[in-house]
Formats: structure tokens, C-alpha cells, sequence
């Protein structure tokens, strides 16, 4: 009788350890590998500043009212608009990358391990 339950125990203790580690690898670490990524892209929004230029896309630069003021702030606030874009894309597209390869590791060892 011991011997049974002490079986159904450790089959039991067995699934409960591959649960845990499951939500562990793939639950937990995008909440922090989500949360890091945020937070690189908030630093990283503190040099573009993409909300606020693009507010003022059509103001003009450092409040030159002539027609220059408004042509060169245009130019430039789109060009910095679309640079922040560009390399917010990348950041992302990366970070997107690099966390499917960690969800691909389990599963490559498991394949590694059958074959």
C-alpha cells in the first residue's frame, strides 16, 4: 500500500514540476520580458518624443512664424517622426524575435533529447 501511494506521489510531484515549469518559462517570463520591453521603449521615447512632435508636426520651428519656420519644422519633426517609427519597429520586431527563440528553447531540447 505504502509503495503505491509513494508511486502516485512522485507521478503526481512528476506533472505538478513540468506545470510549474511550463508557467514558469512561458507565463511568467512574458510578463517580464513584456514589461522590460515597455519600459525600454518609454526610455527610449524619452529621446524621440514621438507624441509630443508629432502634436506639433505643424507648428513651427523653435517659433519661427515666417515660412521657412513652418517648412523646416514640418521636414524635420516628419523626418524625426519617422526615424522614431523606424527604430521603434526594429526594437520590437528584435524583442519579438529574441522571445520566440526563448519560447523555441524547451522545445528544441525536448526534440533534441527524443531523437
Amino acid at each position: 500500500m505504502k509503495n503505491t501511494l509513494l508511486i502516485v506521489y512522485i507521478i503526481e510531484l512528476f506533472f505538478y514540476r513540468i506545470k510549474e515549469f511550463l508557467r514558469h518559462w512561458y507565463v511568467k517570463s512574458f510578463r517580464i520580458y513584456f514589461h522590460n520591453v515597455v519600459n525600454f521603449l518609454e526610455r527610449l521615447d524619452r529621446f524621440f518624443a514621438f507624441k509630443i512632435t508629432l502634436r506639433y508636426i505643424f507648428h513651427p520651428l523653435y517659433q519661427d512664424y515666417s515660412l521657412i519656420g513652418y517648412v523646416l519644422g514640418f521636414i524635420f519633426r516628419s523626418i524625426r517622426v519617422i526615424a522614431a517609427i523606424l527604430f521603434y519597429s526594429l526594437i520590437v520586431v528584435v524583442a519579438v524575435f529574441i522571445y520566440l527563440f526563448w519560447l523555441a528553447i524547451p522545445i528544441f531540447i525536448i526534440y533534441k533529447i527524443l531523437l
